[in-house]
């Protein structure tokens, strides 16, 4: 088995395999001087005070003090780089022709489709409050439902509670309330709702009906006021009525062939390691590959954990003007982050580092990864809905729980989640496919994760073996085939929209 790997010919540093005692000649010419933890870097030259410390042919920092060959580098020792500048950054220049990328080896799935946009991969009630004043009401009118009248129903998976912090004591008209107005329409008409329509509102919030319905949409049939019941019984009664009516038409739906135009997914990783970029991510990249090619559509996201790497993304990019929407989502998160106060580095948590990544540029290279070697289409702000089909970039905030929220109002039906680490991370609207980059991940938690990339580090398998079945369990997945851990046990996270703008 191998003891490390190096990722690019340029490396002056290795990833451990195994952990490494100090004293092990890992092979002719290279002893490891210090004690390395799995994941971590060693060390494949002397580095000189202020040299360059590279990893998948990038700099990824320079040498606070003189590093000998065999020495440990940890987070502690490194120097951040500038970021790449945004501007005149090349694009369309490493475009991949689609008969470049693998030929997938299914090209339809069994989903739910609709009359507009991407098919469900569930056939799922969504009932979504306007304000957060509403969500103890409609947990509990949810829990009743299924209790008491989903049973009758049984073409329909679920009912969902969409509650968020969100619609009162905001500034409403602010310039970035914007981004979660549209993230709370886009979720009203999530692609596993099937087209229903069931808003519960208080009464007096700001954000009102008409800014997250169209006209025609605000109907009796489809908006319930709380301050217009009198009193208990009467609101729980008014929403199991109306549920009842929307239970009775989803009832009727029934999955059918699609091609894999209809499919729209998400990447996303979180609690990473050093392996992430070398097992998990571009495993998920080469399904990501496979699922273009054959006419899907791929969302990749978070700012923070691609934005080191941004003119590799703008010379996948199409044509000008996606480029030129590329730099302006960076250059917004930019401008972000320093009013707050804080650097990009601020994204990389204990975890990650413990895991071996030494600073967000070590992240960034990891997490581009899982969004394969595809041309990019299009660029989003978050929470839109993509208009083309193909590999897609989905600017959001890193955080795994505002990160898949978003990526869920733009219309996902499934998320494939990449992790070093572990998390027991989930979402209620649409399955999450855990996919771990160690075996040890996968043996300590057999029963959480689905598939382990581990053997891709150990060299027993490829990451086109792993992309692979990455593949097919997406498509048994959205298939209704396959139910993935997080479903099995409803870890369900809470949905955080992303709201940068004041709250008053």
């Amino acid at each position: 088995m191998r003891k490390y790997v190096k990722i690019n010919d340029r490396d002056n540093v290795a990833i451990a395999v195994r952990d490494i005692a100090a004293g092990t000649q890992i092979e002719d010419g290279l002893t490891a001087n210090d004690d390395i933890p799995q994941a971590h870097k060693i060390a494949l030259c002397d580095i000189e005070k202020g040299g360059e410390i590279i990893r998948y042919g990038v700099v990824l920092g320079f040498a606070k003090e003189a590093v000998q060959k065999g020495d440990w580098i940890n987070e502690h020792m490194l120097e951040l780089p500038q970021s790449p500048s945004l501007k005149d950054m090349a694009y369309g220049t490493n475009l991949v022709p689609m008969e470049k990328l693998p030929e997938p080896p299914r090209t339809t799935w069994m989903g739910y489709r609709n009359k507009t946009g991407p098919a469900g991969t569930k056939n799922l009630l969504g009932i979504v409050t306007t304000v957060q004043c509403a969500a103890g009401v409609l947990k509990q009118a949810a829990e009743r439902i299924r209790r008491e009248i989903l049973p009758k129903y049984q073409y329909v998976d679920g009912v969902v509670a969409v509650t968020h912090p969100y619609g009162c004591g905001v500034a409403i008209n602010a310039p970035m309330a914007d981004i979660p107005i549209r993230a709370v329409t886009n979720l009203i008409h999530h692609p596993n709702f099937g087209g229903e329509i069931m808003v519960v509102g208080l009464g007096c919030e700001k954000l009102t009906y008409d800014r997250v319905l169209l006209q025609e949409e605000i109907t009796p049939e489809n908006v319930l006021t709380l301050q217009d019941c009198a009193g208990h019984d009467a609101m729980m009664q008014a929403i199991l009525d109306m549920a009842e009516n929307k239970l009775e038409r989803l009832n009727l739906r029934r999955r059918e062939e699609l091609p894999l135009s209809e499919l729209l997914i998400g990447m996303q990783c979180g609690g990473s390691d050093a392996f992430s970029g070398i097992t998990a991510n571009p495993s998920a990249g080469y399904a990501a590959d496979m699922l273009v090619r054959g006419g899907a559509t791929v969302l990749f996201s978070e700012v923070t954990e691609v934005r080191d790497g941004v003119h590799m993304l703008a010379a996948r990019c199409a044509d000008e003007k996606t480029r030129d929407r590329l730099a302006e989502e960076m250059r917004w998160y930019d401008s972000y982050l320093e009013d707050g106060g804080v650097g990009r580095d601020a994204n990389p948590t204990p975890g990650n580092k413990k895991g071996g990544l030494a600073n967000i540029v070590e992240k960034a290279m990891g997490s581009i990864a899982k969004s394969g070697t595809s041309p990019i289409a299009e660029v989003l702000s978050p929470a839109q809905k993509p208009t083309r089909h193909g590999l897609i970039y989905a600017a959001t905030p890193a955080s795994d729980i505002v990160c898949g929220p978003s990526q869920t109002a733009s219309g996902i039906g499934l998320q494939v989640f990449m992790t070093g680490r572990g998390t027991p991370y989930g979402m209620e609207i649409c399955p999450v496919i855990k996919v771990c980059s160690r075996n040890e991940m996968k043996e300590h938690w057999f029963d959480m994760i689905d598939i382990s990339a581990g053997d891709v580090a150990t060299g027993e398998k490829t990451i086109a073996d792993v992309g692979t079945e990455i593949f097919h369990m997406i498509l048994d997945t959205a298939s209704g085939i396959r139910i993935p851990f997080s479903d099995q046990y409803g870890f369900y996270n809470d949905l955080c929209i992303f709201n940068p703008a004041p709250i008053t």
